[in-house]
């Protein structure tokens, strides 16, 4: 069996050696480093190379600073798999995390999952924890929906959301004061950015995304 190293960066001592009492405890498993700060945790991973750092996200209170070892390391280049550690289930940080390079992101109330998330990462097949991937969904979905509202341009909305109420042009002309030539434009333009054939089926494409 392949011995799978750790390095265990935590500010709580108490914790940190518990948890390494409990991964040392696995067959595979052997923490070859510790640390309890953020110069800590830089200077362990100078000195010695592990296949996984366990990095709690705040090393001194509540300034996430786990998150600036992450993409130190990152940028000096580190073959290690990073997991997060704690007790943080904001969005936000989760987010941030994955960005920072954590491959994982697991709360300390689901230790028992951590050695086989460990597992998982070194095999580099890490199933991001139930948590952190719901987190992720979100951000992914603010993220399009975003990009979906920058799609039209405020008088494409306008228009479409005069459409959706049943406006003709004329009647889209009298109420925009705008010349139906430019109506016809802004259509044109909508039609090709939402892959649609008629105005009708631009504005409920649009009100289906909530665009207006």
């Amino acid at each position: 069996m392949n011995e799978i190293t750790v390095i265990l960066v935590e500010d709580d001592i108490d914790w940190r050696n518990g948890l390494a009492d409990f991964l040392n405890a696995e067959e595979d498993l052997t923490v070859i480093g510790t640390a309890g700060t953020k110069q800590e945790a830089l200077a362990v991973c100078r000195q010695m190379t592990a296949d996984i750092i366990l990095l709690d996200i705040n090393l001194t209170a509540n300034q996430l600073d786990g998150i600036e070892v992450a993409m130190t390391l990152q940028e000096q280049g580190t073959t290690s798999q990073i997991i997060m550690l704690t007790s943080l289930q904001a969005s936000e940080i989760i987010v941030d995390s994955f960005s920072a390079g954590a491959i994982n992101y697991i709360s300390k109330s689901n230790f028992r999952e951590i050695p086989e998330a460990i597992r998982s990462a070194h095999r580099q097949q890490s199933a991001i924890h139930p948590t952190a991937a719901a987190a992720l969904r979100e951000e992914l979905q603010r993220l399009k929906n975003q990009e979906a509202k920058r799609l039209l341009s405020p008088a494409e909305k306008e228009i479409l959301k005069l459409v959706h109420q049943g406006q003709t042009q004329s009647q889209i002309e009298q109420t925009l004061h705008i010349t139906q030539r430019t109506i016809k434009n802004h259509i044109n333009r909508i039609l090709k950015k939402l892959g649609v054939k008629s105005s009708k089926e631009a504005a409920a494409k649009a009100k289906q995304k909530r665009l207006f």
